[in-house]
């Protein structure tokens, strides 16, 4: 057997999940703080942006090509490379009078690259390490993967802050922010053609071809939209982050907007001080909390814990929008406690998924989920913009208080086991 087989896991998981992440952080936050310092309205940056989720919704429909066309660790690379050329394609046409048709053009790229890597480096990632070492890097490349967050929405945007500040020029300013993103995946690229291991089990699956792929798919989608309590289900995922999806969207352009039409007139690189770090730190921490606690309890009992966590703490932005604080200890305040809600919250939505997943084509049907998922982030995100233009921060803010209803409204309907979620419950269903 080759050397290259039996690379050390420390030496290329930290880096393929870091590569993981920044691409989804600057899709998803990075365009939006980007295109609200260029001037696009609100009501613009929200739909151009939302649609951004596509590719990760419809990712389980292509996912099983990827299986077969060519090995996981080919599509890594060759990812890497294409997300590497999309940065680089933002940063030379941001100057240009036609930034914006051709920045989306890239940023779509840049999506559709990153759903495909999500799904090669998943996979490449059961095919070269045993259970053991599943088990024991499961948390380290987690824990990349949110430093890759960190870095997307907390620093880059402070250096894109820093160099507006420094040049006075918006445009060459975000255009370097880019360039040092489109070097790090140059670095990701050539560093992974000869750090990533060649397993055996990564090979071209040729025996299986497009027809069956084709049936398979249709056999998974049957047996997930027949499951028990399907209805209920699919509700809750689309609508168990309603008001969040909303708020998401609009976080970045409340925190820099001028105080004349309701924002907080914060600086890029303040906004990216508070809530794209300390608001990232206080978002893991609260999911750190929430998984600890449900591993003690389960699911069931936590759900509704965890479902006013995600919710309740929305009102923090309404009381920012309406005394408008100039201290950035009151701003730091409220978004770290609405940031680690969050975290704490969406870990019932994750293990939900996990729970809902279970059995036959558990690993298909939990990327079905995942799917519908991004599905209830996109939709609400979409028309965000445009609500809050209408209503202004305040009223849009009590919007965001009202949606949610829903969220609390859906769960006394889950069926949930009571043991689900507990670590002490030896039940392989658990492990789906």
């Amino acid at each position: 057997m080759k050397t290259v087989r039996n690379r050390n896991p420390w030496s290329w998981i930290p880096t393929l999940y870091f590569a993981e992440g920044l691409p989804y952080v600057s899709v998803m936050v990075i365009s939006v703080v980007m295109y609200k310092r260029f001037g696009l309205s609100n009501a613009d940056i929200t739909l151009y942006t939302g649609w951004l989720y596509l590719p990760w919704i419809i990712k389980p429909f292509w996912s099983p090509f990827v299986d077969i066309l060519k090995t996981k660790r080919w599509w890594i690379i060759t990812m890497q490379l294409l997300i590497g050329a999309g940065f680089a394609g933002i940063a030379f046409t941001l100057p240009t009078p036609f930034y914006l048709r051709a920045s989306l053009a890239f940023f779509w790229l840049l999506a559709f690259s990153s759903a495909t890597h999500d799904i090669a480096a998943d996979g490449f990632y059961m095919l070269a390490l045993n259970d053991s070492q599943q088990s024991f890097f499961v948390g380290i490349r987690s824990t990349f993967y949110r430093f890759a967050s960190i870095t997307g929405q907390g620093l880059l945007i402070i250096l894109a802050g820093f160099l507006e500040k420094s040049t006075g020029n918006i445009p060459f300013a975000w255009s370097i922010t880019f360039f040092v993103l489109a070097g790090l995946f140059a670095a990701f690229f050539t560093g992974h053609r000869f750090l990533l291991p060649r397993p055996a089990s990564d090979a071209e699956q040729a025996a299986h071809t497009p027809r069956e792929i084709v049936g398979e798919l249709r056999k998974i989608l049957l047996s997930f939209f027949t499951k028990k309590g399907i209805g209920q289900a699919l509700l809750f995922m689309l609508l168990y982050r309603l008001a969040e999806a909303m708020l998401v969207k609009l976080t970045y352009p409340f925190l820099l907007d001028s105080r004349e039409v309701g924002g907080l007139g914060l600086s890029t690189q303040d906004a990216g001080i508070i809530y794209g770090t300390a608001g990232t730190i206080a978002l893991i921490l609260g999911g750190i909390a929430g998984g600890i606690v449900a591993s003690r309890q389960g699911l069931k009992y936590w759900i509704w814990p965890m479902a006013l966590a995600i919710t309740l703490p929305n009102l923090a932005y309404l009381l920012l929008a309406i005394y408008q604080p100039e201290h950035l200890l009151w701003i730091n305040t409220a978004i770290i406690t609405e940031q680690f809600g969050y975290g704490f919250g969406f870990t019932a939505y994750m293990l939900y998924l996990i729970y809902f997943s279970r059995g036959e084509h558990k690993t298909a049907h939990y990327s079905i989920c995942t799917g519908f998922m991004a599905l209830g982030m996109m939709l609400p995100g979409i028309i965000a913009g445009k609500l809050q233009e209408s209503l202004g921060y305040i009223n849009f803010f009590i919007l965001i208080l009202i949606a949610v209803i829903p969220t609390l409204a859906l769960i006394p309907f889950l069926k949930i086991d009571k043991d689900f979620g507990k670590a002490k419950k030896k039940n392989s269903d658990q492990n789906a």
